[in-house]
């Protein structure tokens, strides 16, 4: 990508950080860590790499994503609301009883979302699926899937990674968002999923591991991912939770916790000057 491109991105993922702060401030609840630790990921397919129209949420030949570890949520409902899928000030409506934007992401609700999520392990499966169907129907979109480093720990991660690999779905790219934590602590204290790379290859998966927070580094793996044939694709990408805003930044406490105001007020001016907003 070109500085001008580069500089947009960046830019639009201050954007998202600052969409995931309003919402899960004005929730008093929701993810706030690793919805920020997933964004510059979000942002980059949805504003760089996939053929999807916001006018048209379901035509049939889009790319599609699903956000396996569902309670990032915040970060999909940011990015597609900036793509221009609903206005961003729905985003204020987070977690409403009224609001097409609940804690997790619901096909039926919102705009954009492929597939709803957020029972920890399922998302590969059903992003294993669209996958398979592409194949069946000789589609040509492509399927992508974000899941969390914490939730590999779950079985059904690995059946579906092999099922991927059997029936050969080299449409189909999974990002982990490696951010090394998850609610109850380290990944590495609590069942380490490492080395994450050196499993996935063991499932017969191609594997990059990149810096999660560069979307140089996130392009190359992406457009590398489409060219490997035969087998599915899997970026490992190093991550940092809470991205972007230093009191959240690599904090486990910031799993499932929204921000007072004054922590909501902090995030805010942090984010505003370090994306120049």
């Amino acid at each position: 990508m070109d500085k001008t491109q580069l500089n947009e991105l960046v830019k639009i993922s201050g954007k998202v950080r600052l969409g995931i702060i309003e919402g899960t401030y004005q929730a008093g609840s929701g993810h706030p860590g690793g919805s920020l630790s997933c964004a510059d990921i979000l942002t980059y397919l949805y504003f760089a790499q996939m053929n999807v129209r916001p006018e048209e949420p379901k035509f049939e030949d889009r790319d599609r994503f699903v956000l396996s570890k569902g309670h990032a949520a915040p970060a999909l409902y940011s990015v597609l609301a900036h793509r221009g899928f609903f206005p961003v000030e729905d985003l204020k409506t987070l977690r409403k009883i009224d609001s097409k934007l609940q804690g997790h992401p619901d096909m039926n609700k919102t705009p954009g979302v492929d597939i709803s999520t957020g029972s920890l392990g399922i998302g590969l499966s059903n992003a294993c699926g669209m996958a398979i169907a592409a194949k069946l129907q000789n589609k040509s979109y492509r399927v992508y899937a974000v899941t969390g480093d914490g939730e590999i720990q779950e079985g059904q991660i690995w059946e579906a990674a092999m099922f991927a690999s059997h029936y050969k779905l080299d449409n189909l790219t999974v990002f982990v968002d490696a951010n090394g934590l998850q609610i109850d602590g380290r990944t590495t204290d609590v069942l380490s999923p490492e080395p994450i790379d050196k499993r996935f290859e063991a499932f017969g998966w191609e594997v990059q591991r990149i810096n999660g927070h560069d979307f140089e580094e996130i392009e190359k793996a992406t457009e590398y991912a489409k060219t490997v044939k035969g087998k599915p694709c899997a970026i490992i990408c190093n991550t940092t939770k809470g991205k972007g805003v230093s009191f959240m930044e690599d904090k486990a406490g910031w799993h499932g916790v929204a921000p007072k105001k004054d922590e909501y007020e902090q995030a805010v001016m942090e984010l505003t000057q370090a994306y120049g907003l």
